[in-house]
């Protein structure tokens, strides 16, 4: 605790970087979780309800799915549904925008875990040296003091803990809420192949008739 406290008065001005870098995971952490639980879904549920909706070429019907299931998927599938009524024949590069800005929603803020991960280390590290440079020189002015020594490098080596502590929860959820976003980017696709699954088949009809039709 001694060691804690001489740290923290000799060294606040690299400490107080780091200890802003852990209050902004906190809250990074805290937002993005909330977040990411309220717009959780159970994607086949819905699909099943689209796939019925398409089949029967009920776009209201379709329309009542986004609406019900809410949250960011809903809001895709909602998109999907109004490029699926305007616009068939450019379906794909049309969905592939809105879900492209659904997932820069989901991605906001991450890049703050991904820095502090990066950064944290760093500044722990040169606060390290610092204390380490300075303890040698107070050595020098005082004699050979093993005991000063042994306290200036420990207290010094705080720093650096405090850093790797707060880059290492940073990297950890960082990596995580990765792997949320893609698993929402598969459902992102999912959607997106159900209704190109029922453009094709549009096409195909249409295909179908307009050579029936010169055949005659």
């Amino acid at each position: 605790m001694e060691l804690l406290w001489e740290s923290i008065k000799m060294d606040w001005p690299v400490l107080l970087p780091i200890f802003v870098c852990s209050i902004l995971v906190v809250g990074v952490v805290i937002s993005k979780w909330s977040f990411y639980n309220k717009n959780k879904r159970e994607i086949a549920i819905y699909m099943r309800e689209l796939s019925r909706a398409l089949q029967n070429n009920d776009l209201r019907a379709a329309q009542d799915t986004a609406l019900n299931c809410g949250g960011v998927i809903g809001e895709v599938i909602e998109e999907a549904v109004r490029i699926f009524t305007e616009q068939r024949k450019g379906f794909s590069r049309s969905f592939d925008i809105s879900a492209a800005l659904a997932t820069r929603k989901l991605e906001s803020h991450l890049t703050i875990l991904g820095t502090i991960g990066g950064v944290a280390p760093f500044l722990g590290l040169f606060g390290t040296v610092v204390r380490i440079l300075l303890t040698f020189n107070i050595l020098a002015d005082a004699g050979n003091q093993a005991a000063t020594v042994a306290s200036g490098i420990g207290s010094a080596l705080i720093a650096t803990a405090f850093g790797l502590g707060v880059a290492i929860v940073a990297v950890i959820f960082f990596n995580s809420f990765q792997s949320i976003v893609k698993h929402f980017e598969d459902d992102f696709q999912l959607i997106k192949l159900l209704f190109l699954s029922f453009t094709d088949s549009e096409e195909e009809k249409t295909q179908k008739y307009s050579s029936t039709k010169v055949n005659l």
